[in-house]
């Protein structure tokens, strides 16, 4: 037993007669009893900490809330760009595409059989009503008239001296000189002489209106095409080709087709006066011509659910060509208390279109809007904004409910030209 407690003579007896050995080293052994005590501190230590945080915790719940802010930063105004909606005149606006067509198109055809003796235009030329497109030959029209003519003098004489033997013979018939049947037959002379002078009379009128059509003239102003036929071609009154199309291009139609629904406000706008009608060509956008409606189809289109309108439109630098597609607007009305925002400030959600709103805390919150319409880079708001109302142009994907911001002046833009001048507000 001393062997084995030699390695603890500086223990007291009653502790080294407890230690037990759980290994020995050299020949001593190690005691177990020195590492329970350890671990007993460890684990003593380890509850006071826990007694300790939860206490900790409890107070924490049981005294007053933090206030936001503690424990962070407070969050930096964000900066935005923004605008007041206003209440302005805004127009009704119903947008369509047309097509150009003319007012009138002659096709011109010979209306006697002949030979072209000249043209006097040129393919695609501007021309007037009665100028001269293709003359004829005529002399086989001239010697018909003349032929007529002279019947018809052959007639006058005829007729002067049946006149005369009547003159003689009623005298005569008075008096019981001559036959009643001699006399009877010279007034029938003088009615058929009569009779003959006026048929040839009427075909030297013929003959002379068939004279005017070796001269094919222009019956309406406007632009020709081709021209179908050339020096020295021989033209028949029954041929399909045509001389030459004429079409008028100034005032011009144009065509286009609207929405039944939109027919009850075509209707007023009529009533009140003239439609007017804005026409766009495809490159040139920035140079509108203006028009106005002329009429309205009698029927709906019962395929499509459309309505026919046709505009009346001044073409006098041939901007529109028959066949051309347009863009077309026509104004009904004019809403002059329309609540109008910028069309960028409109924003999409989950739940329908919004905008930020700007409360007086400089705070924004998000307002659904309803949308009319948008006209350009400006939209008319139904209901959710009120005329005065502040609300976001941009810097809203920086935002969310309740975010402070700060409102900045929109970024001038930068001149592109050196010296460049910037622009006046129109």
């Amino acid at each position: 037993m001393e062997r084995q407690h030699a390695g603890f003579k500086h223990l007291p007896a009653d502790t080294i007669s407890s230690v037990t050995c759980i290994r020995r080293h050299a020949g001593r052994c190690v005691p177990r009893g020195p590492i329970r005590m350890i671990k007993a501190r460890f684990l003593a230590v380890a509850v006071l900490l826990v007694v300790g945080a939860v206490g900790a915790w409890a107070f924490r719940a049981a005294g007053p809330p933090p206030s936001p802010g503690a424990g962070r930063p407070a969050e930096a105004a964000k900066p935005v760009s923004a605008t007041d909606a206003v209440a302005r005149p805004m127009p009704v606006l119903i947008d369509a595409i047309g097509h150009v067509e003319t007012q009138q198109s002659v096709v011109v055809r010979s209306r006697i059989d002949g030979v072209v003796a000249k043209v006097w235009v040129e393919d695609g030329q501007e021309v007037k009503a009665g100028d001269k497109l293709v003359t004829l030959d005529a002399r086989q029209a001239q010697a018909s008239l003349a032929q007529a003519e002279g019947a018809v003098l052959r007639d006058k004489a005829q007729l002067e001296n049946a006149r005369r033997d009547l003159a003689r013979l009623e005298p005569l018939a008075r008096a019981g000189a001559v036959s009643r049947q001699l006399l009877d037959q010279a007034v029938g002379n003088v009615a058929a002489l009569e009779g003959t002078l006026a048929a040839d009379q009427a075909q030297v009128e013929s003959f002379k209106v068939q004279l005017t059509y070796t001269e094919i003239r222009a019956p309406i102003g406007g632009r020709i095409g081709t021209i179908g036929t050339r020096l020295g071609t021989s033209v028949r009154a029954a041929d399909a080709t045509a001389v030459v199309t004429i079409n008028q291009l100034d005032p011009i139609y144009v065509n286009y087709a609207v929405p039944q629904r939109e027919l009850a406000a075509l209707q007023d706008a009529m009533a009140v006066g003239p439609v007017p009608v804005r026409v766009v060509i495809a490159g040139r956008e920035k140079q509108p011509l203006e028009g106005k409606v002329a009429y309205i189809d009698n029927t709906i289109d019962t395929t499509s659910g459309t309505l026919s309108v046709r505009a009346t439109v001044a073409n006098s630098d041939r901007r529109l060509w028959p066949g051309q597609f347009v863009n077309t607007t026509t104004t009904v009305r004019i809403d002059q208390q329309a609540v109008v925002i910028p069309a960028e400030a409109l924003q999409t959600g989950q739940n329908g279109t919004f905008v930020f709103l700007i409360k007086p805390d400089m705070t924004v919150t998000t307002r659904p809007v309803v949308v009319d319409r948008v006209l350009g880079d400006s939209a008319v708001i139904r209901s959710g904004v009120a005329a005065g109302d502040k609300v976001v142009t941009s810097g809203q994907l920086r935002l969310s409910e309740g975010s402070k911001v700060e409102i900045r002046p929109p970024a001038a833009p930068a001149n592109t030209a050196p010296g460049a001048k910037p622009e006046k507000p129109s």
